[in-house]
């Protein structure tokens, strides 16, 4: 004998109920939710916006424009940074405060190196790859150092990496003996405008290259396994094996990779170096983009993945500010605002409450029956 159901209503709403439920718990949620917000804020405000266009650059070059290109440009170096800040925040359940300071070193040391010491140069005086890799070579000796007194000192990571938070800045310009050098050669350049003959700027390029390199790390080692079963328990990672301490250092080294390639990519948009303004602030913008992306500041579990979607939103939003002409002195103050309300949005705890809206209509309804 059949039992009768006694609301069939119910049952037809199990289904989006549960649809709900999933997609609100999703870690990718709240930053997919948000960039939604903001395509239908400027579809609506101006269609315009995602228009893209063919326009020449100063060298006459085909190149494309447009706030969509502009977007993913200039995304590229928090792209690259929110990638290696959220390993660090995975393994040592803190972040790097010091990655804009830093970048000013790596950028100063690659000018170093192509202008020979010179305060202006014509032409590169050392192959740009070899600068490069001296660059990269400076900041993972700099990415070491605050990694050894997170992981060997114990030293809380916003504390250790206040260190080069104050001291970066001066470092890098001492480097060039406080001066500003500047490099005329356009191959330098194209780094961070557009290579000859190509109309998408070159930075995006940069940016799938290192995306693709860390999805083959993560999908054909153990790094990223390592890192979180640091971050969620380092004793019990210790007892199974692990060396706690060199993940934790790994991951700042990783870190510092990021933060010269970044670099090289702003130093070359202008072939010059203002040690005060370079990449100001950027540290507080990788951090939101980890936290953007859904991942937990204290550490543990993390998606790259979101990570890298936070930081496009993140960038969306400055350029839809600077669309609509908001001065540059109040930016900061809107885009806090958003962004507190999304990272308010992405706690679990609220999370759990979004996912349980739906429960409520359907409670009263059995109550009613």
């Amino acid at each position: 004998m059949t039992t009768p159901v006694k609301n069939p209503e119910s049952k037809l709403k199990r289904p989006d109920e549960g649809l709900w439920k999933r997609l609100t718990r999703q870690q990718l949620f709240i930053p997919i939710a948000a960039l939604t917000l903001l395509v239908l804020f400027n579809l609506i405000a101006d269609p315009k916006f995602f228009a893209v266009t063919v326009k020449e650059n100063s060298l006459g070059n085909p190149v494309l424009s447009g706030n969509i290109i502009s977007v993913l440009d200039n995304a590229s170096e928090l792209v690259i940074l929110a990638i290696g800040m959220t390993l660090v925040t995975a393994s040592s359940g803190g972040q790097d405060i010091s990655v804009g300071a830093t970048m000013a070193i790596a950028g100063s040391v690659i000018l170093r190196m192509v202008c020979g010491g010179q305060v202006t140069a014509d032409t590169m005086q050392m192959n740009l790859f070899l600068a490069v890799l001296i660059g990269i070579g400076a900041t993972m000796i700099f990415g070491a150092f605050n990694g050894a007194m997170v992981a060997y000192f114990n030293i809380q990571p916003m504390v250790a990496t206040l260190i080069m938070y104050t001291a970066g800045r001066s470092i890098a310009a001492w480097i060039n003996n406080n001066q500003l050098p500047i490099i005329n050669d356009l191959s330098f350049k194209y780094a961070g405008t557009f290579l000859p003959g190509i109309p998408v700027p070159t930075p995006i390029f940069i940016t799938l290259l290192v995306v693709a390199a860390f999805w083959l790390v993560l999908k054909f080692t153990t790094l990223g396994l390592y890192t979180q079963s640091v971050g969620i328990n380092a004793n019990s990672s210790r007892l199974n094996g692990l060396d706690p301490k060199m993940i934790k250092l790994l991951t700042y080294v990783i870190l510092g990779v990021c933060v010269a390639v970044a670099g090289f990519i702003r130093v070359s948009r202008s072939g010059s170096i203002n040690y005060s303004r370079i990449a100001e602030n950027i540290e507080m913008d990788a951090i939101l983009a980890v936290a953007l992306g859904g991942n937990a500041l204290s550490g543990g579990k993390f998606n790259i993945y979101g990570s890298i979607l936070g930081a496009y939103v993140i960038q969306f939003l400055t350029t839809t500010l600077y669309k609509y002409e908001v001065p540059s002195t109040a930016l900061p103050a809107y885009k806090a605002v958003v962004v507190i309300l999304l990272v308010v949005l992405s706690a679990p705890v609220v999370r759990e409450k979004l996912a349980g809206m739906k429960k409520a209509p359907a409670k009263t309804a059995k109550g009613v029956s």
